[in-house]
């Protein structure tokens, strides 16, 4: 790495691409024209970002593997109704998104943005080891529309979650500890992983304990501080855990046991050692970039992106 990140930003790559395939307009004029929607929208986010946050470093982060092995043998359930009929696993996705995103890797390629995936892992397990390698070197912003990511939040090493969901990348909602107590009740990214097992996640598969809700779950994570203080609390029976609530908790054990595998992230993926995060000082395939752009409609975005980095 040609040295340490000092603002480092972390893209959800297919959180930021999916959202710019359903929010700009196919401006296609003939059926058989290429789809560029999410190429175009794609490069204007990461315009955007670098223009309003000015990091030192950027990482695309990329799903290698969208349903890792290891969560759905956890949780057999995950993102199972995600899954394309009649295949072994591929993702049920636009049709008119699928070719654009090798579109997009070539674009990032070109210009000299480090995009990483890592084999087995999801772009959230990429995300979730760059924190932990680099959070005590750099303040740390995750652009995302994935609530997921909301356990990596961590005041005391500058982590935030730019989250997309609402105001796009224009105007997200800054998810630090102060928001995550205001809109859920809950201290810190570890709380916030503790209550969704609890509270689960339909678009993902995972059910959570029935009856218990975000703010039920809020509760019991306050109360005992943890998922495994809750757990304790209603293997020794303590009598503030009752009723249907107990007969809950005690049904949903084996949920319990496997969902944490599913809902946290991976901190130590094999990501590479020598990896450079820095933004580029060039364009690192001039040739390349000009074959993409003379093949589809996507000089404005490119010239904006190019210009916010200081490469036209």
């Amino acid at each position: 790495m040609s040295g340490t990140p000092q603002k480092l930003l972390l893209l959800d790559s297919a959180s930021l691409y999916f959202r710019a395939f359903y929010g700009v307009p196919d401006r296609r004029q003939h059926p058989a024209d290429p789809p560029t929607n999410a190429i175009r929208g794609f490069a204007d986010m990461i315009a955007t970002l670098v223009s309003d946050h000015a990091p030192t470093d950027l990482v695309a982060c990329w799903d290698n593997d969208w349903r890792p092995a290891f969560r759905v043998e956890a949780l057999p359930t995950y993102k199972a109704h995600r899954v394309l009929d009649g295949t072994a696993g591929q993702e049920d996705s636009p049709e008119l998104l699928t070719p654009q995103v090798p579109e997009i890797v070539e674009l990032l390629e070109a210009v000299g943005i480090t995009r990483l995936g890592i084999d087995e892992c999801e772009a959230d397990d990429v995300i979730g080891t760059l924190v932990t390698r680099y959070r005590d070197t750099a303040a740390i912003d995750v652009v995302t529309g994935d609530r997921d990511l909301f356990q990596l939040v961590d005041d005391e090493h500058s982590i935030r979650v730019l989250y997309t969901a609402k105001g796009g990348v224009r105007d997200p909602d800054v998810v630090n500890e102060s928001y995550l107590q205001a809109r859920y009740g809950i201290s810190g990214g570890r709380a916030y992983a503790d209550m969704a097992v609890l509270r689960g996640d339909p678009s993902d598969g995972l059910p959570g304990v029935p009856g218990i809700g975000e703010k039920t779950a809020a509760t019991l994570i306050n109360r005992y501080g943890d998922l495994g203080g809750l757990r304790r609390a209603v293997d020794e029976g303590d009598p503030q855990v009752k009723g249907a609530q107990r007969t809950r908790l005690e049904a949903a054990s084996a949920y319990l046991d496997a969902a944490p595998r599913v809902v946290d992230v991976v901190r130590d993926a094999p990501v590479p050692e020598d990896l450079q995060t820095a933004l580029p000082s060039r364009v690192a395939d001039p040739d390349r970039l000009g074959a993409l752009a003379a093949r589809l409609p996507i000089r404005s975005p490119l010239a904006r992106l190019l210009n916010v980095l200081g490469l036209d």
